[in-house]
């Protein structure tokens, strides 16, 4: 199959997917960790109609539409966010109130947009991961549902905590691969599960918070493919 892993640095997904033996590229704005020359440096929605057979949208910008942002929405935070303008970053501690909330708006619109875009791609089989989102997310994207299944890394074989929810549209939902039993709360050993939730903040935090576990990435690519096939045999 032909498929495109958007939003993803990293290249778990593509690596799992390619050695399947399909023809997979990542795509985001920022280059592959993995110098890989399978990766497209752009906006996602400038490839979404060059043929693919399916999409999974694996860590789109999401801060503006999950329900830990809504408080944003109506009090702007202290420092300038990071999706803002390099002018409006800059001038951040100076602007009025009224200004910041208009930027915090027009973030989210542009998040919501972009979910959109990949959401009603014209593509047969779309996957997006996303954290659930907060009422004025919903009303803003095309076509919303709610997610059709909240998954947990310790499901496939890794052990520990991210609730990962995905939104499918012709794909089936992951079949978990290897449960794991989760440690008892207060244990070293659910600490070391909590490392996503504990991670200390600083630049690196984003790109540890947004890495597909392994076994998920597996189970993604032993499934996904697999049932589409199936489905056109």
């Amino acid at each position: 199959m032909r498929i495109l892993i958007g939003c993803e640095t990293s290249g778990v997904v593509r690596r799992a997917m390619a050695a399947r033996g399909h023809d997979v590229w990542s795509c985001d704005l920022l280059p592959a960790e993995d110098g890989s020359n399978r990766h497209i440096v752009c906006d996602i929605r400038d490839i979404l109609g060059d043929g693919w057979d399916m999409l999974a949208v694996m860590h789109p910008p999401c801060t503006r539409l999950c329900n830990s942002g809504v408080r944003w929405l109506f009090g702007p935070p202290k420092n300038p966010p990071a999706e803002a303008r390099g002018q409006e970053r800059a001038a951040w501690a100076e602007m009025p109130e009224e200004q910041r909330l208009l930027i915090m708006w027009r973030l989210l619109d542009e998040g919501a947009a972009l979910f959109s875009a990949c959401w009603n791609a014209p593509i047969a089989r779309v996957a997006i991961e996303n954290p659930v989102m907060h009422r004025h997310a919903k009303e803003r994207i095309v076509n919303y549902r709610k997610p059709d299944q909240t998954v947990q890394p310790w499901w496939f074989g890794d052990a520990a905590f991210k609730a990962t929810s995905f939104y499918l549209r012709g794909l089936p939902k992951l079949q978990p691969t290897n449960r794991l039993q989760p440690p008892k709360a207060g244990t070293d050993a659910h600490k070391r599960w909590s490392i996503v939730h504990r991670a200390s903040p600083g630049s690196e935090r984003w790109r540890l918070r947004s890495r597909t576990y392994q076994g998920i990435a597996e189970a993604m690519a032993a499934q996904w493919p697999a049932a589409a096939m199936e489905v056109a045999a």
